[in-house]
C-alpha cells in the first residue's frame, strides 16, 4: 500500500492488487467511491476506486477470438461471467519503480507462457503512473508489445465515482453501441434520450454502453475528466440502484478484437514487436 499526499489530497495505491487506487480523498471527502470492506480486507480491485485496463478494455465475447489465423480461448476471469473482462492488469501485482510524495510509477510484465497465456496469449510490458497535481489526479498508462509478432493492444481506466440522486453527466459523442448480453451489437447516432451534451441525469435509464467519437472531455459532479486522443471512446456505466457510477476513457470499444470491420478509432491498436501505445488522462476538481 502506497499513500501519496499533495496539499489537501490523499491517494492510496495498491500495487499488489491490480495497481488499483484504493481511495482518493480531499479534506476527508471521497473523490472516488468509498472503498468497501471487501476492497480493504480481500484486496479486490473491482471494489476499489479505480483500476487500469490493459491489454484490452471491457469485454471479449465468450472469451474467444481469432488472431493471425489462430483461434484463442481465454480463461474465465470474473466468476461465472461468460466473457473475459477488463484485461490482465487489474488482476496482477505491479512493481513500484519510482516513488515520491506526490507520484508513483508502477510496472507490469506479462510473459504469456504457461497459465499466463490463458489470460492473454501475447507478451507485453506496461507502466502506470499516478500523480497528484494539486488541481487533481493525472493517470498515465503505456504498454509495449513484447510478443515476437504484431499483437493487439488496448488501454483505459475504470474509475468509480460516488453517486447521489439527481446528479448528471455531460459529454459530447457522435455515436453509441447498443448491447445484447453485455456485448455491443448495433452502432448508430446517439439517440436524443441518451444525449449527454447538455448534461443527462443518471436517474434515468441505466447505461452500460460505449459512446464513440468522444471529444476527450466529460463533466461529472464536482469534477472534469480530460483524456488524450487515443481514448476516443467512453464507456458509461450507471447501474440502477447503485451508489456509484463509472465514466471510463478507453482506446477501443468492447469486443473490438472480434470486429475486424471497425473503424480505426474504435478498434484495438496493432503494435509491432517493441512498439508502445500510451496515453494520459486527468481528473480535475471544478
Amino acid at each position: 500500500m502506497i499513500r501519496l499526499v499533495h496539499g489537501d489530497d490523499s491517494l492510496v495505491v495498491m500495487p499488489n492488487h491490480g495497481g488499483a487506487i484504493l481511495g482518493w480523498t480531499r479534506r476527508g471527502t471521497h473523490l472516488l467511491r468509498h472503498p468497501s470492506p471487501e476492497a480493504v480486507l480481500l484486496g479486490n480491485p473491482g471494489a476499489m476506486g479505480c483500476f487500469p485496463l490493459v491489454p484490452y478494455c471491457n469485454r471479449i465475447g465468450h472469451r474467444r477470438f481469432s488472431w493471425a489465423g489462430r483461434e484463442y480461448e481465454l480463461a474465465a476471469n470474473f466468476g461465472d461471467h461468460p466473457h473475459a473482462i477488463h484485461g490482465v492488469g487489474w488482476q496482477r501485482s505491479w512493481r513500484a519503480d519510482d516513488l515520491s510524495s506526490t507520484s508513483v510509477t508502477l510496472s507490469l510484465h506479462h510473459d504469456a507462457t504457461g497459465e499466463a497465456a490463458r489470460a492473454w496469449p501475447f507478451a507485453f510490458s506496461a507502466r502506470l503512473t499516478y500523480r497528484l497535481t494539486g488541481d487533481g489526479l493525472l493517470i498515465q498508462i503505456e504498454a509495449a508489445n513484447r510478443h515476437a509478432s504484431p499483437a493487439p493492444m488496448g488501454l483505459g481506466a475504470h474509475p468509480y465515482f460516488p453517486r447521489a440522486p439527481g446528479q448528471s453527466i455531460a459529454f459530447h459523442a457522435d455515436g453509441v453501441w447498443l448491447n445484447r448480453d453485455a456485448l455491443p451489437v448495433t452502432h448508430g447516432p446517439v439517440p436524443e434520450a441518451w444525449d449527454h451534451a447538455g448534461g443527462r441525469a443518471m436517474d434515468g435509464e441505466p447505461l452500460d454502453n460505449c459512446f464513440t467519437g468522444w471529444n476527450g472531455e466529460a463533466r461529472i459532479p464536482g469534477s472534469r475528466i480530460q483524456a488524450d486522443a487515443i481514448f476516443g471512446n467512453l464507456q458509461v456505466f450507471t447501474p440502477a440502484g447503485a451508489d456509484f457510477f463509472c465514466v471510463e476513457p478507453v482506446s477501443h470499444v468492447p469486443d473490438a478484437i472480434n470486429r475486424p470491420d471497425l473503424p480505426k478509432s474504435q478498434a484495438m491498436t496493432v503494435l509491432e514487436p517493441g512498439q508502445t501505445l500510451s496515453g494520459s488522462m486527468t481528473l480535475t476538481r471544478v
